[in-house]
C-alpha cells in the first residue's frame, strides 16, 4: 500500500514535467530568424502562447509587454539579444489553463496548518534558440489573481524545481485584491501560492547550552571513535577474531557525526548552495544508514556466536564472509539512497542540509532504521534466552563463569551501542530531560564502542600496558 500510494504521489511530476518540456519544445518551434522583430501567438483550449523575435537590426528599445488572458511579463530582451554574438534573441511566454491541477499548491512546502491556494494560472517562460540565456534585469510577471484574494493571507510567487514550488529568486513586487506583480531572476515555470490559516510559528530560540553540549558530546564521540579504530588497527588480536563489522561501525558513524558537525558549524556559508547542501543531505543519508545497516551485521555475529557458545570466527566465516560484510554494509544503504533520490529527486537539502519531511520522504531514512531496530530488538531477545538457557545447563567453573557473565554484560551494553538511543529519539518531544539524555546516548557511541570492544578487552588491555611500560621507559631512558 506504501508503495502504490507513494508512487500515486510522484505520477504528476512526470507527467507535469512532460508536459511542459512538450509545450516548450512545440513553441521553440515557432520562432523563426528576423532581423527586425515578429510576433507570434496562438491560443488553444488549456494553453497561450505568446512569442517575440528580435534580430540584428531591431528599431525598437524595449520589446512591448507579452500577455495572456490571466498573466504578462515584462523582459529586457533587447539587452539579452546585445549579450549573444548573432544581436538576436527571442522569448517565449506560456499560460497553462489547467496545469495548477497537475502543478497543486500542496507541492509548495509551508509551516504546519497552513492552507495553500494557487491564486493564478501556471505560466512559463523560456528564451528558445537563444545562445547566451543570461538576464539582463529581473524580470516582472503580472498574475491576475483566479480567486477571492484574503487580505489576512500571505502571498508568494513560486517557481517549479522538478518535484515542488520553491521561491528562491523570486519575490512580491507589487500586490493589490486584483493582481500580483512578481519579481524574478531567472525564467522557469511560475504561479502565485497563497497562505491562509495559522501564521508560521516562529523558530524556537537557539538554547546557547543545548548548543555547547551538543557540540562537547560530539567531539568527545568522535575521540573515542578514533581512539576505537586505532585499537582495531594497531592492536594485536586472535585469528579468530575479525573486527569488519565494528571497525565500519566506527568508520560510518564517525564520518556522518564529523560531516554533521561541519555541516551545522558553517550552515550559513553551506545552506545557499543548494546543490552542495542537497549532496551533503545525501551522503549522510548514506553514512548514519550504512551505519545502521552494519549494527545488524553485528547483532546477527553476536547472535551465531552466543548460538554457538563459541568465539565468532568459529562459524561466522561459514555463514559471513569479510567480503561479502562490505557489500551488505555499504550497498544496501547506497541503493537506498539512489532509489529515493530517483524517486524525490528534491527530497535532500533541508533547512539543515538534512533529509526533508515533505511528502513523507524523512521515512526513507526512518523507515529502514525502524526495520533495522526491530530486528536487532528480536536478535537480542534470542541471545538473552539463549544464555539463559546456557548458564542453567553450563556445569563449569568459576572462571568459566565469571567469563560468561562479563558476555552477559557486553550483550546489554551493545544493546545502547545498536541503537537504543535512536529509540528514544522517537519520545523526545517536549521533555528536555529525554532530548539531553538521546543527545548524550546518540553521540556517545563510540565511547561505548571503545569501552566495550577495547577497555574490557583483557588481551587490548595487556597491550595497553605494554605499550605504556615502552613509552614510560623511553621518557626515563631521555
Amino acid at each position: 500500500c506504501f508503495t502504490a500510494c507513494h508512487f500515486h504521489n510522484i505520477y504528476p511530476f512526470y507527467s507535469s514535467n512532460r508536459v511542459l518540456k512538450a509545450s516548450e519544445k512545440l513553441v521553440s518551434m515557432l520562432v523563426k530568424p528576423t532581423n527586425t522583430s515578429d510576433y507570434v501567438s496562438f491560443t488553444v483550449d488549456t494553453l497561450e502562447v505568446e512569442t517575440f523575435m528580435v534580430g540584428q537590426q531591431v528599431t525598437l528599445e524595449k520589446i512591448p509587454r507579452l500577455n495572456t488572458t490571466n498573466a504578462s511579463v515584462d523582459i529586457d530582451l533587447i539587452g539579452i539579444a546585445k549579450n549573444n554574438n548573432e544581436r538576436s534573441a527571442a522569448v517565449a511566454f506560456m499560460s497553462y489553463n489547467t496545469m495548477e491541477n497537475l502543478l497543486k499548491p500542496d507541492f509548495f512546502s509551508t509551516s504546519n496548518g497552513m492552507d495553500k491556494t494557487m491564486m493564478s494560472t501556471v505560466i512559463s517562460a523560456t528564451l528558445p534558440k537563444t545562445a547566451n540565456t543570461t538576464l539582463t534585469k529581473p524580470v516582472n510577471f503580472t498574475l491576475k489573481h483566479i480567486r477571492e484574494f484574503n487580505p489576512n493571507g500571505s502571498l508568494s510567487c513560486v517557481y517549479w524545481n522538478i518535484s515542488e514550488w520553491i521561491v528562491d529568486g523570486c519575490s512580491v513586487l507589487e500586490t493589490n485584491s486584483s493582481y500580483t506583480v512578481c519579481s524574478c531572476v531567472h525564467l522557469s515555470t511560475f504561479a502565485l501560492i497563497m497562505q491562509t490559516g495559522r501564521p508560521p510559528s516562529s523558530p524556537p530560540e537557539s538554547d546557547p547550552l543545548m548548543e555547547l553540549l551538543n557540540l562537547v558530546c560530539v567531539i568527545v564521540g568522535l575521540v573515542f571513535f578514533s581512539l576505537a579504530l586505532l585499537t582495531f588497527a594497531l592492536c594485536q588480536w586472535r585469528p579468530g577474531v575479525n573486527n569488519v563489522a565494528r571497525i565500519n561501525i566506527c568508520i560510518s558513524l564517525l564520518l556522518a557525526h564529523l560531516l554533521f558537525l561541519l555541516t551545522q558549524q558553517f550552515l550559513s556559508v553551506i545552506r545557499p548552495q543548494q546543490v552542495l547542501c542537497a549532496v551533503i543531505s545525501g551522503l549522510l543519508h548514506f553514512l548514519f544508514l550504512s551505519g545502521f545497516v552494519w549494527m545488524l551485521i553485528e547483532a546477527v555475529l553476536l547472535f551465531i556466536c552466543v548460538k554457538n557458545l563459541s568465539q565468532i570466527s568459529s562459524k561466522k566465516k561459514e555463514v559471513l564472509s569479510s567480503g561479502f560484510m562490505c557489500v551488505i554494509g555499504y550497498l544496501v544503504a547506497l541503493v537506498v539512497v539512489c532509489v529515493s533520490a530517483g524517486l524525490v529527486p528534491g527530497g535532500y537539502g533541508s533547512e539543515h542540509c538534512w533529509i526533508k519531511h515533505d511528502k513523507g520522504f524523512i521515512w526513507s531514512f526512518l523507515g529502514p532504521v525502524c526495520i533495522i531496530l526491530a530486528l536487532n530488538i528480536i536478535l537480542f531477545i534470542s541471545i538473552i534466552i539463549n544464555l539463559n538457557s546456557a548458564l542453567t545447563k553450563l556445569n563449569a567453573e568459576v572462571s568459566q563463569m565469571k567469563q560468561t557473565k562479563i558476555m552477559v554484560f557486553k550483550t546489554l551494553a551493545q544493546f545502547v551501542v545498536l541503537g537504543c538511543s535512536w529509540i528514544l529519539g522517537f519520545f523526545t518531544n517536549g521533555s528536555k530531560i529525554l532530548e539531553i539524555l538521546f543527545l548524550i546516548l546518540n553521540s556517545q557511541q563510540g565511547t561505548f564502542i571503545f569501552l566495550i570492544y577495547c577497555v574490557l578487552n583483557n588481551e587490548v588491555r595487556q597491550q595497553y600496558r605494554k605499550l605504556f611500560k615502552c613509552l614510560c621507559c623511553g621518557r626515563k631512558q631521555h
